[in-house]
C-alpha cells in the first residue's frame, strides 16, 4: 500500500510501528520450536523404547498380590498394567489383556452379566475370555501367570494370542 494512502486511512498511526517486524520475528521463532518438536519427535520415533523393557524380565513381572488377597469367584482389574487377573472357583489364575481383540479397545468387566464387554462395538467374553458375543474375531489374549512364596506375579512381556481356552492357561497355588 501506498504510504500517502496508508497515512490518509490511518492519520493516528505512526508510519514505522514495528509491528511487521514484530510480527516476522514472532512467526520465524514459532516455526523454529515447530521444527524442533519435529526433530525431537523424530529421534523419539528412531530410538528403541519398549526393546529395553524386554531385556529387562524383572521390570515386566508385577506382583497383583498375595494369593490371599484374591477371593475365589473374582475378577480383579489392573488399568495401569492393563490386565484381569481373573480367579476361579477352583483357586486357579488367569490373566487376561483388557484391550479388546477386535480394535484394541478397553473392555470392562461387567459383573451382574458375569461377562467382559467392549464399549465399542458390544463384543462380549465370557470369564475365559472367551468370545460370546463378535465382532470380536478371537478370545482375549492372556499373560503368563506364576505364583512364588504366595505371591500372584504376572508376567506382561509376553502377551499371548490365542484361539481358545485351555486349562493349560490358568495357573494354581501349590
Amino acid at each position: 500500500m501506498n504510504k500517502k494512502i496508508n497515512k490518509h486511512i490511518f492519520p493516528n498511526e505512526p508510519e514505522n510501528t514495528g509491528r511487521r517486524k514484530f510480527l516476522s520475528k514472532l512467526w520465524s521463532i514459532l516455526g523454529l520450536v515447530a521444527l524442533g518438536e519435529l526433530a525431537v519427535f523424530t529421534i523419539s520415533m528412531l530410538k528403541p523404547g519398549k526393546k529395553a523393557l524386554k531385556d529387562n524380565p524383572e521390570i515386566n513381572i508385577k506382583i497383583a498380590g498375595s494369593v490371599e488377597e484374591f477371593q475365589k469367584n473374582s475378577v480383579t482389574a489392573d488399568r495401569i498394567n492393563k490386565y484381569y487377573l481373573v480367579r476361579f472357583e477352583d483357586g486357579g489364575f488367569l490373566a487376561l489383556s483388557l484391550i479388546c481383540s477386535h480394535l484394541g479397545c478397553s473392555v470392562i468387566w461387567d459383573k451382574t452379566k458375569n461377562q467382559f464387554i467392549c464399549p465399542c462395538h458390544s463384543s462380549a467374553f465370557d470369564r475365559f475370555g472367551n468370545v460370546i458375543n463378535s465382532p470380536a474375531p478371537r478370545p482375549l489374549d492372556f499373560y503368563p501367570v506364576k505364583i512364588e512364596s504366595g505371591k500372584v506375579k504376572v508376567d506382561i512381556s509376553q502377551k499371548k494370542k490365542r484361539k481358545k481356552f485351555e486349562k493349560t492357561q490358568v495357573t494354581y497355588a501349590v
